[in-house]
């Protein structure tokens, strides 16, 4: 598949739109507008995992170290811990898994503020190299949300997180590998996994707002290849018709 058979596909498909493939093996690329800054929706879950599992390497925090629910802590739609009783007791490697597999906003929030919150993720981002990603609101905060609040990042740096990690080179090759078997573990597959009845591994992560959506992950083709695809403001039943598609024909020459 060529740039200009994605790119022939995307101008059916209205809004801002961004797609970043990388093969892992050779090195190809196909980028279209991967630089260009996104409202991450869920996306932003995967920088704030990497955070979290730098701050074990530092010591900061440790994988079993315990948290007790608040109903403060509560917030709606995708995960279950707003459906948990106030009193339960979770680890931080809970809520990594949470915040991934099942997108839990809960989880992400009580994350964000257990990592020294969003100006400190945002710096630690930097130090890292990561000059675009960006947490700017806590997940399902509407009244941030409506004064255009929006946390931001592009389809080329969350590809590099990615490829670090299938490199063993995102924060330890211990930390690459444990953050790998979350993003495996992902439950929401209606995105890049649609088409695959006999399987595939993937590991990857969606999100989806008013208007968005998004998939992002390692398809572990016979050539495993980064992929990056992200809508905004967009058609999102075409645009995941457009995401499930796109990753099953890119896997055809390489399953």
């Amino acid at each position: 598949m060529e740039k200009e058979d994605i790119e022939g596909l995307l101008k059916e498909i209205p809004g801002k739109t961004c797609v970043y493939y990388r093969n892992l093996v050779t090195g190809a690329t196909i980028g279209i507008r991967e630089r260009t800054p996104m409202m991450a929706a869920s996306v932003i879950k995967i920088p704030i995992l990497v955070e979290a599992f730098r701050q074990i390497r530092t010591g900061e925090h440790a994988k079993e170290e315990k948290y007790v629910l608040q109903e403060g802590d509560k917030r709606p739609s995708c995960g279950c811990l707003n459906r948990m009783h106030a009193g339960l007791e979770v680890t931080y490697e809970d809520l990594c898994n949470l915040m991934i597999i099942l997108s839990d906003n809960s989880a992400t929030n009580i994350l964000i503020r257990l990592l020294g919150g969003m100006d400190r993720i945002n710096e630690d981002l930097r130090g890292m190299g990561y000059e675009t990603l960006q947490v700017n609101r806590l997940l399902f905060d509407k009244e941030a949300s409506d004064r255009g609040v929006q946390n931001y990042v592009t389809a080329v740096e969350i590809a590099d997180m990615l490829e670090k990690m299938y490199r063993g080179q995102m924060v330890d090759s211990e930390a690459s590998a444990d953050m790998l078997d979350i993003l495996k573990a992902q439950r929401l597959n209606g995105k890049f996994p649609f088409r695959f009845r006999d399987g595939i591994v993937m590991a990857h992560k969606t999100g989806e707002d008013d208007g968005i959506t998004h998939d992002v992950g390692i398809l572990y083709a016979r050539e495993p290849f980064v992929l990056c695809c992200m809508g905004n403001e967009t058609d999102c039943p075409a645009f995941n018709r457009f995401m499930q598609d796109i990753a099953w024909q890119l896997c055809q020459g390489s399953v």
